[in-house]
């Protein structure tokens, strides 16, 4: 009865780490460029890298989701549109196949044997830390910091997270990536590193 419920206390701890190692906890990947000078926080307007969403709801979502990370640094979003620094803000979202990958770890159960001398056992293995493949979503988030008088960009970067489908809702994903993005600002300049 011990060995019985020592196996099944290993097999749930095994199946809470499978259940954590899904694409969608792979964390998210950041990748900024600036020109390392101070970049003092002032006023900033918000603009979509594509005009046409200039009154979609969802880039004045996105844009609220980034101006509050801006405030986090000191940033303040303001409704004239005549601030020296703004923000260009861009959104892709799309879908790619991923071919199922084999766990590099696994994890085996050992059996008892069967009688004192027939040196036969059972044992089970648990693979760690693959993907199932299949359809995953790719969401990227790309801002761009640039001075409106002269149009030089002074910082730029882009995060990337991939989800299952259903997993997070959009606005939940572009949260996850502007607090990735803004994460150390204004951060290493020409550096990708994985946020968690």
């Amino acid at each position: 009865m011990k060995k019985m419920l020592t196996r099944s206390s290993a097999m749930a701890a095994l199946a809470l780490i499978a259940a954590c190692a899904t694409p969608n906890q792979r964390g998210t990947e950041v990748t900024r460029f600036h020109l390392g000078q101070t970049i003092p926080a002032q006023a900033i307007n918000m603009e979509p890298a594509d005009p046409g969403q200039e009154n979609s709801l969802e880039f004045r979502q996105y844009a609220n989701i980034v101006a509050d990370q801006l405030a986090g640094i000191g940033f303040t979003q303001t409704a004239l549109e005549d601030a020296e620094m703004i923000a260009v803000i861009n959104v892709d979202r799309g879908t790619r196949e991923e071919v199922a990958r084999r766990s590099p770890f696994s994890i085996g159960i050992g059996g008892g044997t069967f009688g004192r001398r027939t040196g036969i056992g059972l044992g089970t293995s648990f693979g760690i830390g693959g993907s199932r493949g299949g359809e995953v979503i790719v969401t990227e988030l790309s801002v761009a910091l640039k001075r409106r008088s002269e149009g030089t960009v002074i910082w730029e970067g882009t995060a990337t997270r991939v989800t299952q489908p259903g997993a997070e809702s959009p606005a939940e994903i572009v949260q996850r990536l502007a607090a990735a993005l803004f994460q150390d600002f204004p951060g290493e300049s020409g550096r990708t590193i994985t946020v968690e």
